[in-house]
C-alpha cells in the first residue's frame, strides 16, 4: 500500500498558473455593476468637522426620563426597542448612563414613530443647521380630515 502522492508535474503547474492569470484577465476582480449602486444619501455635517447623518435626521433637546422612556424637545417620547444612542466620539451609550442630562441630539424614528437612533452631538456639530420637529409627525396628519365641505 502505496501513501505517498505521486509527483506532481512541472508542467502541469505552470499550466495552471498560465490558465489563472489569462482567466484573470478576463474576468476582473471587481464588478462593474456594483460601481452603479447609488450611496446612501446623508447630510454631510463633516464639513463643519461633524459626522455624515442620513437624509430625514431630525434634531431635538433629548433627556432621558428612566429606561426607554424620554423627553424629546418637552413631550414624552419613548426609545423603541434595540435603540441607538451614540456618544460625540460615535461610541454606544446606555441610557442608564445619560439619565436627567439635557442634551441636543440629531436622531431617527424607526415605522411605529419610536426613536430608532439618536446621536448625541458635538458642539461643531451642534453649529451646523438642520430641521427640528415643527411639521406633522412622520410627516403626516393620519387624523385629520377635510371638515371643510364645499356645499355650493
Amino acid at each position: 500500500m502505496n501513501r505517498c502522492k505521486t509527483p506532481t508535474n512541472a508542467l502541469h503547474f505552470i499550466a495552471a498558473c498560465a490558465t489563472l492569470a489569462a482567466t484573470s484577465s478576463v474576468f476582473p476582480l471587481q464588478a462593474s455593476a456594483q460601481d452603479a449602486v447609488p450611496r446612501p444619501q446623508t447630510q454631510n455635517e463633516s464639513l463643519v468637522g461633524g459626522r455624515n447623518f442620513p437624509v430625514g435626521t431630525l434634531r431635538g433637546k433629548f433627556r432621558v426620563i428612566d429606561g426607554n422612556d424620554v423627553m424629546l424637545d418637552g413631550r414624552a417620547d419613548r426609545l423603541a426597542p434595540g435603540a441607538r444612542i451614540r456618544s460625540g466620539q460615535n461610541m454606544l451609550v446606555m441610557s442608564g448612563a445619560i439619565v436627567g442630562q439635557n442634551l441636543l441630539v440629531n436622531y431617527t424614528r424607526d415605522a411605529a414613530g419610536m426613536l430608532r437612533e439618536v446621536w448625541i452631538l458635538t458642539p461643531d456639530e451642534a453649529t451646523a443647521s438642520r430641521e427640528s420637529l415643527n411639521k406633522p409627525f412622520l410627516n403626516i396628519w393620519p387624523f385629520v380630515q377635510n371638515d371643510t365641505v364645499n356645499t355650493q
